[in-house]
């Protein structure tokens, strides 16, 4: 009786051993689906913003009865208005009346507030005068103090007019100055007139 138990037993383990073996190659050449790629999203880049140049200051000049006659430099779309409170508002004896404070400023312009009863107050210069209009400034030789006085031209543009003449060489033509920072189409066409790369 045990020899018959003893050889089922072996009959028993023999089939075990060979499921388990024929499972494990079944599970092994049987194709597994694949995971798909995991997609890496990149993130655009953030186009840098072009600097924009910084207007220059207006110089006016408050002179009549205000606190503090002075030349004051105002952002570009100040009034007469503004002008006057930057030289410390209208004196007691300024007479208001005759001052148009809604006018808008333009560079190098006057400002007078004349005293009640004044009869000959100066006028106000609506557009600044070059010192030469018969004569175009040479850009390629001019000083900054020069370049100055050319409409919408202030310190700072017209320092960088010289720098860019040192680096570059003179200029070729007069709408090369519109390479200069701070020189635009709306600012060219306002000194294309007064400038000049010939003697």
């Amino acid at each position: 009786m045990e020899a018959i138990v003893a050889r089922y037993r072996s009959v028993l383990i023999l089939c075990s051993t060979l499921s388990l073996v024929t499972g494990g190659l079944i599970g092994f050449f049987t194709p597994h689906p694949q995971r798909p790629p995991l997609a890496v999203a990149t993130p655009e880049p953030t186009p840098t913003p072009t600097p924009t140049a910084t207007p220059s200051p207006l110089r006016i000049y408050v002179s009549g009865a205000v606190m503090a006659p002075a030349v004051y430099r105002l952002p570009p779309g100040s009034l007469v208005e503004d002008a006057i409170r930057a030289a410390g508002g209208a004196a007691v004896s300024a007479d208001l009346d005759h001052v148009n404070l809604a006018q808008e400023l333009s560079d190098q312009q006057q400002v007078y507030v004349p005293a009640q009863g004044e009869i000959d107050a100066l006028p106000q210069l609506p557009d600044p005068v070059p010192p030469d209009s018969t004569r175009a400034l040479n850009i390629n030789t001019a000083t900054v103090e020069e370049l100055e006085r050319l409409p919408q031209v202030g310190p700072t543009t017209a320092q960088r007019i010289v720098e860019y003449r040192e680096t570059y060489g003179p200029f070729a033509a007069i709408e090369e100055i519109m390479q200069v920072p701070g020189i635009g189409p709306a600012t060219f066409e306002q000194i294309c007139d007064q400038i000049t790369i010939s003697e």
